[in-house]
Parts: structure tokens; sequence; C-alpha cells
């Protein structure tokens, strides 16, 4: 797939943005890629690094932890601070913007050193897992729904498990990412509302050689990995260029996500 900036116009979400002050989000992808491949010299095992990254908040975790595991956080912490605030600039506005309640929710809540090693997980997990998923003999994905174009409205029908696209507009993201998708054998869905765990129990029982892609803003596609991979799902996915719909903001507003690095994934 050739030209895909074309596609792109630079957004701006409610706590990050992978344009930064950019024209598109490929300089986002070469710094993870770059950290990730700094740490993994200093932490070869990547699955064990994986696992450092998410238990990292875990108060349990850092008290029976080695002085090396602390060390290596910290230096982590640290370096992805330095690295990737430039795509965070948002987060704290937000969070002091949020009422009580609002606060109770994690992902809403996602403190911005949070983002940063979410960033990084993505990146792991899409390393770690990406031949096995690509080996799934049933492949699925699902599509943030604010990937639709807001200029018309979505004409997408009901699926097996979720919604599907029908292609009526060139230039959606989710026409132009369900076709690269299902290029590669993939079944994409649109994830409007559904309870995920649930539905991935459901599908490991259905085809016992599965693996699932995720479309979503950060927070909800790391804990979306998680949760394949507590469910024996190999995951891969792409982060949104910016988080921009209702649950962030008062209504949904239109975004994106890198067609390229898809590809690029999926090879």
């Amino acid at each position: 797939m050739s030209d895909q900036q074309i596609f792109y116009t630079p957004v701006q979400g409610k706590t990050y943005s992978l344009f930064a002050e950019g024209a598109d989000s490929e300089p986002y992808y070469a710094t993870i890629k770059h950290l990730a491949d700094d740490f993994l010299r200093r932490r070869p095992d990547a699955r064990k690094l994986l696992n450092l990254i998410q238990q990292a908040g875990k108060k349990s975790f850092l008290l029976k932890s080695t002085r090396a595991d602390r060390q290596l956080l910290q230096f982590i912490r640290e370096t992805l601070r330095q690295s990737l605030s430039i795509y965070t600039r948002r987060v704290s506005e937000h969070l002091q913007s949020l009422t009580w309640a609002q606060r109770r929710d994690p992902t809403i809540a996602t403190p911005e050193e949070q983002y940063h090693l979410y960033m990084l997980e993505i990146e792991l997990v899409n390393r770690i897992y990406r031949e096995e998923f690509k080996r799934a003999a049933y492949k699925f994905a699902l599509l943030a729904h604010c990937l639709r174009d807001f200029r018309l409205e979505c004409r997408s029908v009901e699926g097996d498990i979720e919604a599907v696209c029908r292609h009526c507009t060139e230039d959606c993201l989710i026409h132009l990412g369900s076709v690269l998708l299902e290029k590669y054998g993939i079944k994409p869905y649109i994830s409007v509302e559904m309870e995920q765990e649930k539905l991935f129990r459901k599908l490991k029982r259905e085809h016992p050689s599965l693996g699932a892609l995720g479309i979503a803003c950060i927070p909800e596609l790391a804990q979306g990995m998680r949760l394949c991979l507590r469910t024996g799902i190999p995951p891969v996915g792409i982060p949104l260029d910016a988080n921009r719909c209702a649950r962030w903001m008062s209504r949904a507003h239109e975004t994106s996500f890198n067609l390229a690095q898809l590809e690029e994934l999926l090879e």
C-alpha cells in the first residue's frame, strides 16, 4: 500500500497525540522502536522485559524485585519520559479536570508515566507475539469506531460478533484498514460496545488456533492485549494516533492510525 500519508490530518487527543507537532506519526514509531532496541540490549530476554514493564506499577512486585530490576526500571522510566513526553503533553491537564467519579476509572485516570510504559509494552507485545499471531488459523481484528468517516453516516451492518464495514466511502480509515486486514486473511470488525473477555473466551472455544489484532487508544489497546494473553490468545496491535472518542471527550471526534505501520506489522 503506497502514499499512506495522504489520508492523514494531524489531530490532538484528550491526552496524547502520536503526531506531536509533526505531519505524521512515523517519528513516534521510529522512537519507540529505537527505545525498545536499547532496553533489549540491557535485558535481552523480551518476555522478561515485558513482565518487568507490566508489573512496574505494582508495589508488591517492587518489594520483591531485585536491585538490578529496580535500577533498570528507573532507567527505563526516565528514558521514556525524556523521549515520549512530547506525545503526552495533555495528560496533566486532563487529570486535573477529572471529577471524583472519573478518577475511579483506571483507564480515564491513566498517569502520564503509565502512557509511556504502555507505549513500550505495545511494542514489546508486537515483537514477541507477531509470528504466533500470523500462524493462527483464525485471525480477527477490532477497529475503534471513531476511525470512521464522520462526514457521512456509517452504513456498517451487524456481523457475527461485531459490526462490519460495508466500504461505503474510499477515505474512511475503517474501510482502508479493513481492506488491508482482509488482504492478510484477518476478519475485521468495528468495535463499539462489547464485553471483550466474554467475546475472547467464546472465540477461543470456537477457534483453538486464534490470533487477535487491536486498533485502539493506547490505554485500551494495552489492556486489551493483557486480556488476550490471559485468555491464551496471541495479540498484536496498532495504537490510534490520538484518543478522541466520547469516552474521553464530550462527543466522538474522528481519529486515525498509521496504515503503513499496520502493513509492516502484518508482512
